[in-house]
C-alpha cells in the first residue's frame, strides 16, 4: 500500500518522543545508514502518520526553521550523501493575508538555503516522487510543531561523491 494511502500509525519504530534533543540524536543514527534515493523529510505538524512500516517517524516537538536548519547542519558534514531539497510550489503563493507568520519563515529558510538550489514542484508531485520511493527506499519523516501549510522541505538523498555527468559518462562508456 503506498504511504498516502491512510493516516494509520505506522508499524515497527514508531514515532519518538517529542523532546528537542531526541529527535537530533535520532537522525544523527540514521545518516550513515542512508544513502542515495533514501528522503529526509520535514514536515508540519499535520503530516499524517504513514501506513508503510519502513517509514520511520520522528516527533521533534521542535519548530520547523530549527528542525531544518539541525539538518541542514547535519547533512554538511556527510561525505557519502547530499540533499536536494524540494519544497511545495504552492509556497510562493501565501502570503501574510492567507498565512499570518509565513513572510517571517520565508526570510528564514531563504536566508538558510543560500546557494542551494530549491526545487520547487506541486504539493501532489512531490508526493507522488515519496511514494514512489518508499516502495524500495527508506524514508524518514521528522515531525515538527510548524502550523504554516506547504512549508515542509522534502530532502531526497543523492550520492555526495558521484554525480550526474560522471555517471552519464561511465553509462555512454558501457553503451560503446
Amino acid at each position: 500500500m503506498g504511504m498516502l494511502a491512510a493516516c494509520a500509525q505506522p508499524s515497527g519504530q514508531g514515532p519518538v518522543g517529542s523532546d528537542n534533543e531526541g529527535w537530533q540524536e535520532e537522525i544523527r543514527a540514521e545518516l550513515p545508514l542512508l544513502g542515495h534515493r533514501n528522503w529526509i523529510l520535514i514536515v508540519d505538524k499535520a503530516y499524517p502518520a504513514p501506513n508503510n512500516p519502513d517509514i520511520t517517524v520522528i516527533n521533534t516537538g521542535a519548530s520547523m526553521i530549527d528542525v531544518v536548519r539541525g539538518v541542514d547542519s547535519m547533512l554538511r558534514g556527510q561525505s557519502h550523501i547530499r540533499p536536494i531539497v524540494y519544497q511545495d510550489a504552492e509556497f510562493n503563493y501565501l502570503d501574510e493575508g492567507l498565512v499570518g507568520g509565513i513572510e517571517a519563515y520565508r526570510k528564514d529558510i531563504k536566508a538558510l538555503w543560500g546557494g542551494r538550489t530549491v526545487q520547487e514542484i506541486p504539493h501532489g508531485e512531490i508526493f507522488k516522487k515519496i511514494d514512489e520511493a518508499s516502495q524500495l527506499f527508506k524514508v524518514v519523516v521528522l515531525k515538527t510543531e510548524s502550523l504554516l501549510p506547504y512549508t515542509s522541505v522534502f530532502l531526497e538523498l543523492d550520492c555526495g561523491y558521484w554525480d550526474a555527468k560522471r555517471e552519464e559518462t561511465l553509462r555512454s562508456r558501457l553503451n560503446k
